[in-house]
């Protein structure tokens, strides 16, 4: 098995790690504004939203670039 295979393994595997974490620290921060501005949840959950796609936008470029390598 090829060193550049098993990098584009971990490498996708940290990624999604990543996204998870990220994800999760934006809902939980969102929750924690919203419960102390209830009034402001609106703007607040539409911040959240944009933030968490950009998240798995580049998540999702880095699982690309993980086949890429190990394809390639």
């Amino acid at each position: 098995m090829s060193f550049a295979i098993m990098g584009a393994g971990i490498g996708a595997g940290l990624a999604a790690i990543g996204a998870g974490i990220g994800i999760g620290r934006i809902g939980g921060s969102a929750m924690e504004g919203m419960a102390r501005q209830p009034e402001a949840s609106g703007k607040i959950q539409g911040a959240m939203l944009v933030i968490a796609a950009l998240i798995e936008v580049a998540a999702l470029f880095a699982l690309v670039i993980c086949l890429m390598v190990a394809l390639g």
